[in-house]
């Protein structure tokens, strides 16, 4: 099998998307006409740069509007086909898409159409180049692909195939087992697209809002399976339209759409077991047994910061590094590390972002499979010289500036905590406050990076992605998403702000990048859990009295209940599997902020109803603006 990308897919001139998509590992490129029609060379030499980057032009696209088509416009068509053989011919490409006719004059007719494409392939084949048909999901007449094969397959010429694009397939709801009957030999070119679920115009749905395979909801697996099942093992390529690709960084596009054809095709043989055409399968996706410890890289103001709030929150000071300035604070299964030390990663990550988490360590069922897989997906591998009496432990580099490690339970790994720190002798007992584990971690990012955060995710951990969600703050949208496993010991929230005036915004903008926002922690009864904290002077954000009175409409709620609700600032949400109530911590620093947590019954969300209301209370202390001053 062979990768490839059009060149529309990313953004740049010609020869900034040719440098990216080698730099990913493609094997080649779809050129897509407007890209070369906007650059200064010639045809031999954008060949020849092409072929200088290691690449091969795999298919040379579109040509619009051609079968069916009356006189004395399909005269003109042939002509025009001839003129663009020419441009083939001079670029070193062997195949064109011609997709199926929009044209308002365009004539129905399965033979009418099959009669031009053995036309054009008689005459393609006089230069040794090949014609491949695509249906159109908004075609005139043609808008199927079991209708395109009907036409190659009356046509039948050598040099005339069929050309399959999941997105059209898909956003139409054909049934995909239908490609399974059609000859190998016969398909010449496979494009690969997924989307999210919109209920919108076609041309639209396909023009602005495609994504790489693993980014969306279409099941570009089941398409591919049904495409291999033929016994095709030619060119798989990805053909993306999409508005924040065309203005994202090429190069981390590029490689978004590398690591998504890997995991696609690694997904496919986990259904149907090894695939002659695809590579070896890589080691399964990582199962996540929940968080390990959550870093942070403080100086000494924020350090005491912290250890205040984590102090009220009920954690106690457990552990101390042997040999470094890394204090362990932990309560139930929790444990939250603050480095101080003037050396290595979490101090430069300090210098660059300020205070804030800087690693993440995953429980994993084998960090070593982890860590191929990760590999293989293009992650790039975290090392670091490790310390008197440390352990090498697996790590990657995460996103938005962080590292994740991954521990196992296998020996050493399994004895970090005992091996690198030693127990702190408490003076006095600390009354824990039932906070038990972590329930989620929230990450914020740029909204154009959330789905490069979602693919990388998803690829590398047996996880899902719960459907994108608006939250409104006052200044504008944030997207919000979830990445969970299937028992919840893993959940990730991916918050996208579009703005820096979003709370946010100003949180990624004063951290000059990515990073984690809150940290949500579970407990079992939280109103007990905040009575404990009340004694420890646990404030907790304060919340309008008017979300309270809308609360008791929507809800039903008696009088004594919500008044429990209002004097503790807990937030309440249901939904048909439970009930949810969580309560949050006064902002440190620019934004971060804890959350308390609990979950009853099988509730699944996040409690994204009372965000805008969680949302406009913090920036009401933070005192920042709900609108762009003037």
């Amino acid at each position: 099998m062979k990768t490839g990308i059009a060149t529309v897919s990313i953004s740049g001139d010609l020869r900034e998307k040719l440098s990216a998509i080698a730099n990913a590992g493609f094997d080649g490129i779809e050129i897509f006409e407007n890209d070369f029609l906007a650059f200064e060379s010639s045809p031999a030499d954008v060949g020849k740069m092409v072929r200088d980057h290691g690449l091969e032009i795999q298919l040379f696209q579109p040509f619009r509007d051609f079968e069916g088509m009356p006189e004395p416009a399909r005269s003109r068509v042939f002509d025009r086909a001839e003129r663009k053989f020419d441009l083939m011919e001079q670029l070193g490409a062997d195949l064109v898409l011609i997709c199926s006719n929009v044209s308002p004059m365009a004539l129905g007719g399965i033979d009418r159409a099959a009669a031009d494409f053995a036309e054009l392939g008689e005459r393609a084949a006089k230069r040794g180049l090949r014609v491949g048909y695509e249906a159109l999901a908004w075609g005139r007449h043609i808008n199927d692909h079991r209708d395109a094969w009907e036409i190659v397959r009356r046509a039948n010429h050598p040099n005339v195939g069929l050309i399959l694009d999941s997105f059209h397939t898909l956003s139409r709801g054909i049934a995909v087992d239908s490609i399974r009957s059609i000859p190998a030999d016969k398909i010449f070119f496979v494009q690969l697209a997924d989307a999210p679920l919109i209920d919108m115009d076609l041309l639209y749905w396909s023009r602005h809002f495609r994504n790489m395979p693993g980014q969306g909801d279409l099941d570009v697996t089941g398409f591919t399976r049904a495409v291999l099942a033929t016994g095709y093992s030619d060119v798989f390529s990805l053909e993306i339209f999409n508005d924040q690709f065309r203005g994202g960084s090429p190069a981390s596009i590029a490689l978004d759409g590398k690591r998504s054809l890997s995991n696609l095709m690694d997904a496919v043989q986990r259904v149907d077991g090894p695939v002659a055409a695809l590579t070896a399968r890589l080691p399964p996706p990582a199962e996540v047994e929940g968080v390990a410890f959550v870093e942070f890289a403080v100086g000494e103001a924020e350090s005491d910061d912290l250890v205040a709030i984590l102090s009220a929150l009920g954690f106690r000071h457990a552990a101390r590094h042997r040999a470094k300035d890394i204090d362990v604070w932990q309560q139930g299964e929790i444990r939250i590390l603050l480095n101080r030390d003037r050396e290595g990663f979490a101090h430069s990550s300090y210098i660059v972002h300020g205070a804030g988490v800087c690693d993440i360590g995953l429980r994993l069922d084998n960090s070593t499979e982890a860590l191929e897989r990760a590999k293989a997906l293009g992650a790039k591998v975290f090392e670091q010289a490790p310390g008197p009496g440390e352990l090498a432990i697996p790590a990657i580099r995460g996103l938005g500036g962080s590292i994740l490690h991954f521990i196992d339970g296998s020996a050493p790994l399994s004895g970090v905590w005992e091996l690198e720190f030693e127990a702190v002798d408490a003076q006095s007992p600390v009354e824990e406050a039932g906070l038990t584990r972590l329930d989620h971690i929230a990450q914020t990012m740029d909204a154009s990076e959330m789905l490069t955060w979602q693919l990388f995710y998803n690829s590398l951990f047996a996880t899902r992605k719960t459907p994108t969600l608006d939250v409104v703050d006052p200044a504008g949208l944030v997207r919000s998403l979830a990445i969970e496993n299937s028992d919840g010991s893993f959940r990730f929230t991916l918050n996208g702000a579009e703005n820096q005036r979003t709370l946010a915004g100003h949180f990624i903008a004063e951290g000059f990048g990515s990073a984690a926002q809150h940290i949500a922690l579970q407990s079992n009864d939280i109103f007990a859990t905040l009575a404990v904290l009340k004694t420890r002077g646990f404030v907790p954000l304060a919340i309008s009295p008017n979300y309270y009175d809308d609360l008791a409409a929507r809800f039903g709620l008696d009088d004594g209940f919500l008044e429990q609700l209002s004097a503790s600032g807990v937030l309440y949400d249901r939904d048909e599997g439970g009930e949810f109530y969580q309560v949050y911590s006064q902002t440190y620093a620019e934004g971060f902020f804890f959350e308390i947590v609990e979950r009853r019954g099988g509730y699944s969300g996040y409690g994204a109803a009372n965000a805008p209301f969680r949302i406009a209370a913090q920036k009401r202390q933070l005192r920042l603006p709900s609108m762009p001053r003037h």
